[in-house]
């Protein structure tokens, strides 16, 4: 079976982490974003995979090789060299994706949850039609485009953009499954496949939706990130508890890299992930973070919702907080107050940011 993933572009929404890593690669929980994806596509049978980029990363390319190699399938760029929106990517990537008559996946690059990919491939056989999207529940579906079906049979009827009156809380997850058939209906130009593409195949009565069970989160940008993260964090709470770091100093869902260190009187949680090799100093406390791969954090610092860039440096008696990110090789010198700051990669900081502002 095949899947074709929307990378897209570069991440600007997620900066100034995707400054120094392309998106996809950018840890969640100390995998990359992308390897959330694929591992899950493999375990439901997936040996071939697309990523739609829109520009070409050696660093992804080098990356995809080695997990190839690690996962036994197998990784295809396929490259767009003006935007094509959400559906002209399968129309670029049709001689792949129509290679048999098997139906394949497609998904958005930036979507965190628990992947139902064996059941949605069975849900999408036993309704033998031409595609099924997931959706998920919202709690304000004024601010989404919903979808319209119905309930026992999962039978899209419409969608309804921000709609004022209430007529659906399930709105369209990211995630699909078509039969080949379905790329005839794609031109190779920019189009909409919720706009242009979906409508149109509602009408004809051969677009379904699935509900998905569980926590579901677009995290594309820092905020959702972090929110995304405590989703995850209490998903493996219920799948997978023996992941999760325990003990004194402790609190709630952590997830500690075996390679990270931690001082003293230190207390972590809930809800923080700690990268690789990453130093934490005696007495810190750090909430609602997520520190990367080669970062240290210095004795006595206060740390909440905020992301830590590989390699950067906190200093002592730090006070960080309000989702705080630091790119890449940052250094927070002692005593300072960041409030909200967006810090891009290899700056020094020496005084306090006490208004959320990009640093530059």
């Amino acid at each position: 079976m095949k899947a074709l993933i929307l990378v897209g572009g570069y991440g600007t929404r997620l900066r100034p982490l995707t400054l120094s890593v392309p998106k996809p690669l950018v840890e969640f929980c100390n995998k990359p974003i992308l390897l959330h994806q694929v591992e899950a596509l493999v375990k439901a049978g997936v040996d071939h995979v697309v990523l739609a980029v829109s520009y070409m990363s050696e660093l992804l390319e080098r990356e995809m090789r080695v997990q190839e190699q690690r996962l036994g399938i197998r990784i295809s760029l396929s490259h767009e060299k003006e935007p094509l929106g959400t559906a002209g990517p399968l129309a670029l990537a049709r001689e792949l994706l129509n290679i048999d008559n098997e139906p394949f996946f497609v998904l958005n690059s930036d979507v965190i949850c628990d992947f139902p990919f064996k059941d949605l491939l069975q849900f999408h056989r036993n309704h033998g039609k031409e595609g099924t999207i997931v959706v998920t529940r919202v709690e304000e579906p004024s601010k989404y485009g919903v979808v319209v079906f119905e309930t026992d049979s999962g039978r899209i009827h419409r969608f309804v953009e921000k709609p004022q009156v209430f007529v659906s809380n399930k709105i369209n997850a990211g995630m699909y499954i078509f039969n080949p058939s379905m790329l005839s209906r794609i031109q190779l130009r920019p189009t909409s496949i919720e706009k242009e593409i979906f409508p149109v195949m509602a009408e004809e009565g051969q677009l379904y939706a699935m509900e998905l069970q569980g926590f579901w989160m677009d995290i594309g940008q820092p905020k959702d990130f972090l929110t995304g993260m405590c989703m995850y964090l209490q998903s493996l709470r219920q799948h997978a508890p023996e992941r999760l770091r325990t003990g004194p100093g402790f609190l709630g869902n952590v997830l500690v890299d075996p390679t990270a260190q931690i001082g003293e009187n230190c207390t972590i949680g809930p809800n923080v992930t700690i990268g690789a090799g990453v130093v934490v100093e005696d007495g810190v406390r750090i909430k609602r973070c997520t520190v990367l791969k080669g970062a240290r954090v210095r004795s006595h610092s206060w740390l909440e919702s905020c992301i830590v860039g590989w390699s950067s440096s906190v200093g002592q008696w730090v006070r960080m907080e309000n989702v705080t990110v630091l790119g890449e090789d940052v250094i927070v010198n002692d005593e300072l107050y960041l409030n909200g700051a967006n810090v891009l990669p290899h700056k020094s900081i020496n005084e306090s940011v006490p208004e959320p502002r990009i640093i530059m």
